[in-house]
């Protein structure tokens, strides 16, 4: 037996609300290539107010010495936060002249705010742990920033 008209009718309907109502998936970001020290790193340049309130939330993995760097219009004292994300990360806050001036280890999901200790213009995210295993410190330069 066939459905009737009037139910294939609201089936398609059905289909076609959920695939409109379907949420957007965010263009992938520009990428960079930034050096600390003698270390490469490719990251994901989030320079727009939307793509720094993103961030990497929801991310559940980084490739090897893979990053985000939020640019920021000016310098200014910078904060970050974890909700919604899974990842353990480590943030390097970096002045206008590339000089890193804050470092710490965020912990996923925490509200728990980490701030520059001065003004910055970039703040850069890696895995957990990422600049403390190459040794990279306060006062370290990084290169490549735009």
């Amino acid at each position: 037996m066939l459905p009737r008209r009037s139910t294939l009718i609201a089936l398609v309907c059905l289909l076609f609300s959920g695939l409109l109502a379907a949420p957007a998936q965010a263009a992938p970001l520009p990428q960079t290539q930034l050096t600390i020290r003698f270390f490469q790193v490719t990251a994901e340049v989030a320079a727009s107010p939307d793509a720094r309130a993103r961030g990497l939330m929801g991310r559940t993995s980084l490739p090897p010495s893979h990053g985000m760097l939020f640019v920021f219009e000016t310098p200014a004292i910078q904060c970050f936060w974890m909700r919604n994300t899974p990842l353990a990360l480590s943030i390097a806050f970096i002045a206008e002249d590339g000089r890193i001036v804050t470092l710490a280890d965020m912990q996923p999901f925490s509200e728990q705010n980490h701030c520059s200790e001065t003004a910055v213009r970039f703040a850069l995210e890696m895995e957990q742990g990422w600049f403390s295993k190459r040794g990279i410190r306060t006062g370290d330069r990084v290169g490549g920033l735009k």
